[in-house]
């Protein structure tokens, strides 16, 4: 499946996908932490994000990814719904760089699909692939990494079906994590031209 390119807008990016049009921002705390809130509190969530609880919190964990220099904190919404909530970060300047063969530029992401009716019909990988392949289009590194908790199989399931491949267990200090690359080098001609 071949996704068009996205189209720059003033606050974030879109591109049709066959879910509907998906739109990705800077997270605005305001407006978007009432709702992230509520994903965080959702069981299937908790067990992996470590962020549920009261507001505080994720108020803690998302001041930290916004004055953070490596990170962009993002909301993602399908047709206009808020429906995920995305970390692309600097992998390489990042705390997770000690667990693994870091490359200078590899770009890290960690996505939460929100609302229980996304999960399990395909949206996750769709979107794992465009944002992927977002990152390497706004830089000359050659691949975006992701660190799911190991015991998410649903989530090592999405990205692998994104083009991901699992590189190895990785034993990080809040959780083991299946090591999950997605290159460039290996990404089909036919992919990359769009």
């Amino acid at each position: 499946m071949t996704i068009t390119n996205p189209v720059q807008t003033r606050a974030g990016w879109l591109l049709p996908t066959p879910f509907g049009r998906f739109e990705m921002e800077q997270l605005r705390p305001l407006k978007d932490l009432p709702v992230l809130h509520r994903w965080m509190n959702d069981p299937e969530v908790a067990a992996f994000w470590d962020l549920d609880g009261p507001r505080e919190v994720l108020d803690r964990h998302i001041a930290a990814q916004l004055s953070s220099a490596h990170s962009e904190p993002c909301l993602g919404r399908l047709d206009g719904e808020p429906m995920s909530y995305w970390e692309v970060y600097q992998a390489d300047q990042d705390p997770l760089a000690a667990y693994y063969s870091a490359r200078r530029g590899d770009v890290g992401i960690h996505v939460l699909i929100g609302p229980g009716a996304y999960r399990g019909r395909g949206v996750g990988s769709t979107l794992i692939r465009a944002v992927a392949d977002w990152a390497l289009s706004r830089t000359a590194s050659s691949r975006v990494v992701a660190e799911p908790d190991l015991r998410n199989r649903r989530s090592i399931q999405a990205f692998a079906n994104a083009g991901f491949a699992p590189r190895g267990v990785l034993d990080l200090p809040d959780k083991q994590a299946m090591l999950m690359v997605y290159d460039r080098t290996l990404i089909p001609e036919t992919r990359r031209a769009g």
